[in-house]
Parts: structure tokens; sequence; C-alpha cells
């Protein structure tokens, strides 16, 4: 029996349900419209093209996102988000029907609408789920609350793809574009039982106006020195690093095999990840160090090289793995360094503030990854990726010598 102090808050296990849900939905939704673009154009352009248009409302709508959650009810907000993200994936699965006799070049384009406001409702999402922890869970469990917010993350980003991927293959479109929208539904039940208590928290904060309250928001992190370096050393080392959207032409071109091969390709930087966080959930870090987040950074980008070189699927899988496990301790120590040097009333300005960087590093970079890939060629472009990560870590330990000095002990409290 798994023994979690963090999992015995009922409002956090509802949010873990909640999230696991709604992340294998869209998780399996990403993999099926990527096969299918794709599969119509044979253009890695249009695979970063994908992360492009999901980054711009995502990047556009941070700074709203996060004002708006300062001054909201963040559980209220959650719900909104993953209420329109079901009526999102309910869109594509009813154009998925031959039935409807859409033009291709239609289907494309509410393909992309749809990505855009995947995208849109995400820079809402994301603060509103870093605040709300923020109230539920102590202090003193925070670094076990990210490592199983990563690993509910982590476990749907394996379901998630694997589902879509063995769907589409053996069933088609139709088939498979209907069981995201099943896994929202769950999701929307799930927070129907939040407890009065987590709904009604809110900031006490003065209220700002908007321009006010941003710029209140950046000033602090550029006065944050970890907190910056933390954001910018994601930013650069997944923009660079990071091969997940090209998945499809490594699938195809590399292993032959086609979509049910790219779900699991998908899955596995996700299964390093989770079983990385279970193990961190169960036995949390008592010291969050940066010197520790700088060597696992490095790390992922060695498994990004190592990836490049493999010619099997077992090779493959094997390095996508470590390359997850390596962001996985990342992501626990970048979570919990957030948490802790954030306070209250600002949480959600600097998590949308983080969700530009992160943004900015997975779809940005997709569309990096795709254009470096349709310039250099995929495994040339693999190399330079895991390369530059390395070189970004290095120049990042350099330049921060902080970053590199910092322990924090969540297990004492806050003076």
């Amino acid at each position: 029996m798994i023994k979690s102090a963090v999992l015995k808050i009922p409002d956090f296990s509802i949010l873990f349900c909640a999230r696991i849900l709604a992340t294998m939905a869209l998780q399996a939704q990403a993999v099926m419209v990527g096969w299918y673009i794709y599969e119509l154009s044979k253009d890695p352009l249009m695979l970063g093209l994908i992360g492009l248009v999901e980054a711009i409302p995502a990047i556009g709508f941070s700074f709203l996102a996060g004002h708006i959650v300062d001054n909201s009810k963040p559980a209220s907000i959650y719900r909104y988000c993953v209420s329109l993200l079901f009526l999102d994936t309910l869109v594509i699965w009813i154009i998925s029907f031959p039935s409807m006799n859409i033009p291709t070049d239609l289907r494309l384009v509410i393909l992309f609408l749809s990505v855009f406001m995947s995208g849109l409702v995400r820079s809402f999402s994301g603060p509103s789920v870093f605040t709300l922890v923020s109230y539920i869970v102590p202090r003193k469990l925070l670094p076990e609350a990210a490592a199983w917010g990563s690993g509910s993350f982590q476990s749907a980003a394996i379901l998630g793809p694997a589902l879509g991927g063995i769907l589409y293959g053996s069933f088609g479109p139709v088939i498979a574009f209907g069981a995201p929208p099943v896994l929202m539904i769950g999701s929307i039940v799930a927070t129907l039982f939040f407890s009065k208590k987590a709904l009604e928290v809110r900031s006490s904060a003065k209220r700002e106006p908007f321009v006010e309250s941003v710029l209140a928001g950046i000033q602090f992190v550029r006065e944050q020195k970890v907190l910056l370096s933390t954001m910018v050393l994601d930013m650069f080392s997944v923009l660079f690093g990071g091969a997940i959207a090209i998945l499809p032409m490594f699938s195809d071109q590399v292993l032959h095999m086609g979509s049910q091969g790219l779900g699991f390709l998908r899955a596995a930087p996700s299964l390093g990840s989770a079983l990385t966080a279970l193990f961190l959930g169960l036995v949390p870090l008592r010291t969050i160090s940066g010197k520790m987040l700088l060597w696992v950074v490095a790390g992922f980008g060695v498994a990004t090289i190592g990836f490049a070189f493999s010619t099997t699927f077992a090779l493959a899988f094997f390095f996508l793995a470590i390359s997850g496990a390596f962001d996985g301790v990342s992501m626990v120590i970048r979570n919990t360094i957030l948490q802790l040097l954030t306070p209250d009333h600002m949480r959600g300005r600097v998590s949308s503030l983080s969700s530009i960087f992160i943004t900015s590093s997975n779809e940005i970079g997709s569309f990096e990854s795709g254009v470096a890939a349709k310039v250099f060629g995929l495994i040339p472009s693999i190399l330079i990726g895991g390369s530059l990560t390395m070189f970004v870590v290095a120049t990042t330990a350099w330049f921060s010598p902080k970053l590199r000095h910092t322990n924090i002990h969540p297990d004492l409290e806050r003076h």
C-alpha cells in the first residue's frame, strides 16, 4: 500500500485524478492530430506548426490569466478550463466522421483552430492548478505534492499517447477521436467533488489594476535570480533538446513503425518521468539543490544525443525514457523552487510567467524541431539539439552562481 501524506488531503487527491483524466485526453488527442497531419503532408514543418499554433495563445494570454487567477477563485477557474477542453475535444470527434463531408483543407483548419483553443485554455489552467495547490497543501509537503503532480501528468502522458496511437492505428479516426471527450467528462465529474473550502479560496491581497499587477509580477521574478535562472534553464534546454515534435517522422523513416510505434515513443519519456515522480513522491527530496538541477538537465541532453544514434525501437525507447527520467527530477525541483519562493498573492502571475517559459520551450521548441529537421535533416537536428542543451547548462552554471549554490529545505517553516 502506498503511503503518502499529501494524497491523504482529499482536495489534492481530487485534483490529482482530474488532471490525470484531462491530460490523458489531451495527450491522446495530440498524438492522433499529429499523425493525421503528417499522414496528409509528410512535411516535418507542419508538425512544428502545431506547436507554434498552440504557443501563440498560451503565451499571448498568460499575463491576463495570471492576473485573473490572482484575483479569482482558482478551483472555479480550473473547472471552467476542463469544461472548455471537453467542448474542444468534442468538436474534433465530430469532424472526424466521414459523413460530415468536410473538405480536407477545412478539416485541417478546424484541427489547427482546436489546437489554438487548447493553448488558450492552458494559459489559465496551469496557473489555477499551481495556485490551488499552494492553498490546499502545507509548505512542508510541497516537494511531495510537486512529485505527485508531475507523476499525474506523466502517467497520463504514458497512457494517453499509447491509447491514441493504438486506437487510431487499429480502429481509425472516428473511434480514436471519441476517447478524449469521454476522458474529459470524467475530469469534469472529478472537479464536482472539490470541498467548499477549496472552491472558496482566493488571494487576500489588495486588487491591483491589470498593468500594475503584471509589472509587479515581472519585477518580482527579475529580482529573484534563482527563479529567473531556473525558468531560463528550462526554456532553452527543452527548446533545443526536445525531439517530441518530430517523432512521427522518426517512427516513419527510421523505425518504419507507423502510428502505433509513434504512440509508444511518445509515451517513453513520460514513463521515465512518471517512475521518477513516483519515487520522489514516496521518498521526497529533503533538500532542493540548484546543482542537482544543472546535472539532471545535462543528463537530459546526453540522453537526447543517445536517442539520435538509435536505430532500433528498443534503443530509441530506452533513451527517450532516460531523458524523461532526468526531466522528471528537473520538473520536481523546478516546481518546488517556484512554490517555495513565490508569495501567496503572486502565485498566479509568477506561474503565468513560468508558463511562458515552458510554452516557449515546448511548443516553440516543437516548431524549432520541425524547422531544424527540414533544414539539417532528421538525425543531425536531434544531435544539434542535444549538444545545445549541454551548452545551455554550462552557460547557466557559469552566469548564475547563485543557482549553483542554492539549497532549500522545505521542511523548515517560513519565517
